[in-house]
């Protein structure tokens, strides 16, 4: 079966209702309503697996033979993909949601800052993409890890909304490969003690994906897998320093003679010789041989791991193919934040900004994706649900931070001033995972001023990372001289001494290129829905600037040189906006006195 057309899709929307809720910033809720029941539904179909710390950097697709074969080989792999938040739940809601995190203010896995129960507090379990797309009409399915802290106490207050069928892992048994705990619909949770995790998802998941084959609205179903995410060993909620063990993923038995001799990825920021980084990162020590043979070990563990998630992915295509709606369903596959494991000499684990930690697979297949292609273009995770309004025919929300990706066509030729940056954000701890400590014996375990603000800009002509962290230190990498982000090259004007001084990027000074990325990131650290996809509208309203190329101009020098500069007053462990800094950029206007933004 063909997709419909974008405008047959729009042709069986009844409409759509505004009603007023305190969520964000338009103070708007758009609600669509589902399609007459005389109307043959030929949307498609939508098989979203959403895995739990994978890397894309480390190889670990490499060693997935089916999801290539299924996937990527029959669909199209997003190289630039890139998540906002190297953390699961803030990753998590601001997919479902569009929205950035400092617009959904869920920062973290735990309450006060994060988890289920904040959530739930922001009013997001009555606005989020399993409710629009089950109020227009599709079968919403759901079976593995929603969010951090929806546990065997809470997931009844209130239940997850917007599914016609769930199946939920549960904390504190959530990360457990051998003891999981699973929730079903409005039933009680049925432990599992025993019995390995990802095989128990992968059997509710085809029964969920048999059930929706045989209702004639079209489904959208995620199997979200807690592989390869450590194991973790808690008798109480999952909250670092209380009763906690991080280990490696445990493998199925069927699986643990594979990869013995794998090791991880040896690139020039695997134990670097020299330090790498700013704030805690900088103070790293050398990972001596016990300690990489311990790694490499846990690397491997991860690898295992993700096998039954391999085996799934190719019985939910036979599945599909013996239905004869493989053609007509959108298979997207990726994970919710990076993985580190060794880099710049870190422990396992997720929560900086490095490339390790900000880039996922993304990985598409469906209706009119191109086979077997390699798209460079940057996409991001709050890109996905304004994709999938698209693709399914629903007017786009007027508080997405992101915007669609186009599936059918190739973004690089197409559209080549498609937004060329990404918003990264942080707040809060860095938590080390396996047994070795991450500063020593001296000091503790778990990183508490792990607060940043980042931003990637990147285009076939440059490739850049500039980030502040609540320290007020700062880091800019080169990535098109410098690709394993070693060499710190921020520098300031009234530094003479630095070993930077009169090197250049784009053909002018750092301290030139620092001024206008320091600008674009004043405006995205606090940006709502369309100035998060065309920030330099905010600071050039007059539209004569499009790309940090464009703003390099030497008539604009003075404006960003007078620009209030990002920093913070302190670090925190959430989002408090006295603890920011400046909020507003100052907009340039030809012969007009510059002013702040409104």
């Amino acid at each position: 079966m063909k997709g419909i057309s974008l405008l047959n899709s729009l042709a069986i929307i009844l409409g759509v209702v505004q009603t007023t809720c305190a969520l964000g910033y338009n103070d708007q809720q758009q609600q669509i309503l589902a399609p007459a029941a005389n109307i043959k539904d030929n949307r498609p179909n939508i098989i979203f697996i959403l895995v739990d710390d994978q890397d894309l950097l480390l190889d670990s697709i490499n060693y997935m033979p089916n999801l290539n074969k299924h996937l990527a080989q029959e669909g199209t792999f997003y190289r630039n993909h890139f998540v906002t938040t190297a953390l699961c739940c803030p990753s998590r809601v601001s997919l479902l949601t569009g929205r950035l995190a400092h617009n959904t203010n869920v920062t973290d896995v735990n309450p006060p800052y994060g988890g289920y129960p904040k959530f739930v507090e922001r009013g997001f379990n009555e606005n989020y993409l399993p409710v629009w797309l089950q109020n227009a009409g599709y079968n919403t399915l759901y079976t593995g890890k929603l969010f951090n802290a929806h546990t065997v106490d809470n997931y009844n207050s209130p239940f997850a909304n917007g599914f016609n069928s769930s199946d939920f892992l549960l904390d504190p048994y959530t990360y457990s490969y051998l003891n999981a705990t699973f929730q079903r619909d409005s039933d009680p949770p049925v432990s599992y003690e025993g019995q390995y995790t990802t095989d128990i998802l992968k059997g509710k998941a085809l029964d969920l994906l048999e059930s929706a084959i045989s209702q004639t609205d079209p489904f959208f179903l995620t199997i979200a897998p807690v592989a390869p995410h450590s194991n973790v060993h808690s008798n109480g909620p999952i909250i670092p320093g209380v009763d906690l063990k991080i280990t490696a993923p445990i493998s199925a038995e069927r699986h643990k003679h594979l990869f013995k001799d794998v090791k991880i990825p040896r690139t020039p920021n695997f134990n670097p010789d020299e330090p790498s980084g700013v704030n805690w990162i900088a103070r790293l020590p050398k990972q001596n041989e016990s300690n990489i043979d311990y790694n490499d070990h846990f690397y491997r563990s991860r690898l295992r791991a993700l096998q039954p998630v391999d085996e799934l992915i190719s019985e939910v295509v036979d599945i599909l193919d013996e239905n004869h709606i493989l053609d007509n369903t959108y298979i997207i596959y990726t994970s919710d934040n990076g993985y580190h494991i060794g880099q710049h000499r870190l422990q396992a684990g997720k929560e900086c900004g490095f490339e390790e930690d900000i880039r996922v697979p993304f990985i598409v297949r469906g209706p009119g994706v191109l086979p077997n292609y390699e798209e460079l273009a940057i996409t991001t995770h709050i890109d996905i649900a304004p994709t999938l309004f698209d693709i399914t025919g629903l007017p786009l929300r007027s508080d997405f931070d992101g915007t669609p990706i186009p599936f059918k066509k190739e973004l690089n030729s197409s559209d080549p001033v498609r937004h060329e940056h990404v918003t990264v954000e942080y707040w809060g701890l860095a938590i080390p995972e396996g047994k070795y400590n991450t500063l020593g014996p001296d000091n503790p375990e778990i990183i508490t001023n792990n607060t940043y603000k980042s931003i990637r800009i990147l285009s076939s002509e440059y490739d850049l990372y500039y980030s502040v962290w609540c320290s007020n230190e700062h880091q800019l990498y080169d990535l098109k001289t410098d690709p394993y982000e070693l060499n710190n090259l921020y520098v300031t004007s009234d530094s003479p001494g630095n070993l930077n001084e009169g090197r250049e990027i784009l053909g002018v000074s750092l301290a030139k290129v620092i001024h206008r990325l320091d600008a674009l990131l004043l405006v995205l650290k606090s940006c709502q829905g369309q100035t998060c996809i065309r920030p330099w509208d905010v600071l050039h309203p007059e539209g004569k600037v499009e790309t940090i190329v464009d703003a390099l101009d030497a008539k604009y020098d003075e404006f960003y040189n007078v620009q209030s500069k990002v920093s913070f007053s302190r670090c925190e462990f959430g989002y408090i906006l006295d603890a920011e800094g400046p909020q507003t950029a100052l907009t340039y206007r030809d012969g007009i006195e510059w002013h702040h933004w409104v």
